[in-house]
């Protein structure tokens, strides 16, 4: 985090030099880098360094100080060294990073490993260390921090479907009453949530996609818009299926939002033929709210719920209920 603020330090420094305004920076980012941008508007010491923000499909860790000094601790052991400054810096960042997974699930084995992230969370990220954070980023942005700064946030429809492609293949074939609840394990929730995502489903695969982003990010983008309630925020909602992965994936709408669907190996999430006129639209939306700060449609603040719709043609472009499926969970 205080690479971040350096980072930034230099850019509000430097950035006349190449043309640009010091005082209309603008803080984009995607999936760890979207939570990046989160928790930079939730923290007090980055307040000067930017006006504007964008969160692309961003995921939030905010690790509790005395979670971090358990995995670190573990850490250390699976590494050889003593569980301080000194000890880490003995060894090499290869030898770090070989067991870092393993020490932050903390013993956990087998299928309990595979749903750690979900159940416990990120295992690496921002610690809530009383000093840069000083309370989850959800809570700092409710009381107040970050007030004044546009905000463009949003996700798309399954997020991280295709990771569970490589699950055990019974597990497509399974009833929705038994993969349902490695996922949910509160009964009351799960079936909140299941009567308000009544979409039909493929297969289990695609149900558990969809639970794991309304879980992970589309949640957020409630959780974090209803903070901001009386804030200038605006939410879009990437809906467009690729023809190649079958689902609206994690990343697929990178290229989007860039421009350069031309570019090498896009054609391997997006296919041949991917609709440029979308990547025209999104891309003129993001350097709108760069520029402009309004992506061209009703904020949270003044209709709560609106999100703007980019994917088929064949679609309401504008609606107030993009964001319901994930409401039980939010």
């Amino acid at each position: 985090m205080r690479d971040w603020l350096a980072a930034l330090e230099w850019v509000h420094r430097n950035i006349a030099s190449f043309g640009g305004d010091p005082g209309r920076v603008t803080v984009a980012g995607h999936s760890a880098g979207g939570g990046a941008v989160l928790t930079l508007l939730g923290m007090p010491a980055a307040q000067h360094l930017f006006q504007a923000a964008i969160s692309f499909s961003g995921a939030l860790a905010d690790i509790p100080r005395e979670i971090a000094e358990q995995r670190s601790v573990r850490l250390a052991e699976l590494a050889g060294v003593r569980p301080d400054l000194r000890g880490f810096r003995s060894t090499s960042e290869r030898r770090l990073t070989r067991h870092q997974y393993e020490a932050g699930l903390l013993g956990k084995r087998g299928l309990a490993a595979l749903l750690s992230p979900l159940h416990d969370g990120v295992p690496w990220g921002p610690v809530i260390d009383g000093d840069l954070i000083a309370q989850p980023t959800v809570e700092a942005i409710a009381a107040g921090i970050g007030a004044g700064k546009p905000l463009l946030i949003g996700a798309t429809d399954d997020e991280f479907t295709t990771a569970l492609e490589t699950a055990p293949r019974i597990l497509r074939h399974l009833p929705r009453r038994f993969t349902l609840p490695l996922l949910a394990r509160e009964g009351s929730r799960r079936r909140s949530w299941l009567a308000a995502n009544r979409v039909p489903r493929r297969d289990s695969i695609g149900l558990l996609g969809r639970f794991v982003a309304d879980e992970v990010f589309r949640s957020l983008v409630v959780n974090v818009a209803e903070a901001r309630a009386g804030e200038a925020t605006w939410a879009y909602r990437f809906a467009w299926v690729s023809p190649v992965l079958g689902w609206s994936c994690h990343c697929l709408d990178v290229p989007f939002w860039w421009d350069v669907l031309d570019s090498p190996r896009v054609a391997r999430i997006a296919g041949p033929h991917p609709p440029q006129r979308l990547a025209d639209l999104m891309h003129a939306t993001a350097v709108a709210f760069v520029h402009r700060h309004d992506p061209g449609w009703p904020s949270w603040r003044s209709e709560p719920g609106t999100a703007r719709v980019f994917g088929a043609d064949d679609g309401p472009q504008l609606t107030s209920t993009e964001y319901d499926g994930a409401l039980p969970l939010v």
